[in-house]
């Protein structure tokens, strides 16, 4: 029996999520195997950016990347000699950028407004329909809404 649709958010750098929307892949936790595993096939991810670029001071605060779990594949993929990261294949739809700051009052997944940042520290999390559809309403392109 096939379970629900879940929705999730991974955080990473802002650079880091357009480099995996040019290769069509999610990666997260330093790119640990274990939370892709709790995806599944036609689940849906959005990708919050808390920085611009890795290691650097620069905010972004906001969320940029959304898409739809391919199929139910998790492979290595060889960066360096030293770097085996886990990944999944992602279909990327066609959104913009959108900042988190005007949502904060009304996502579920944050209890704390004034402690916004605190459901992000561990890099992945699963959100609620409803959390999903008001970030995904920001960032979809209208006819791509319109049509799902």
């Amino acid at each position: 029996m096939k379970r629900d649709t879940k929705y999730w958010i991974i955080v990473a750098s802002k650079d880091h999520v357009k480099a995996g929307l040019v290769d069509g892949i999610a990666q997260t936790c330093h790119g640990k195997a274990s939370p892709l595993k709790r995806m599944q096939k036609d689940d849906f991810i959005i990708y919050y950016s808390g920085k611009q670029i890795l290691g650097q001071p620069a905010l972004c605060q906001e969320f940029t990347a959304i898409g739809r779990v391919m199929d139910d594949e998790i492979y290595q993929f060889e960066v360096s000699e030293d770097f085996c990261p886990s990944r999944r294949n992602i279909a990327f739809l066609p959104g913009k950028d959108v900042s988190i700051l005007p949502l904060i009052p009304d996502l579920e997944f944050i209890h704390n407004k004034k402690s916004w940042g605190y459901p992000f520290r561990f890099g992945f999390l699963e959100i609620s329909r409803h959390d999903f559809e008001l970030i995904s309403s920001q960032m979809l392109q209208k006819e791509y809404a319109e049509k799902n």
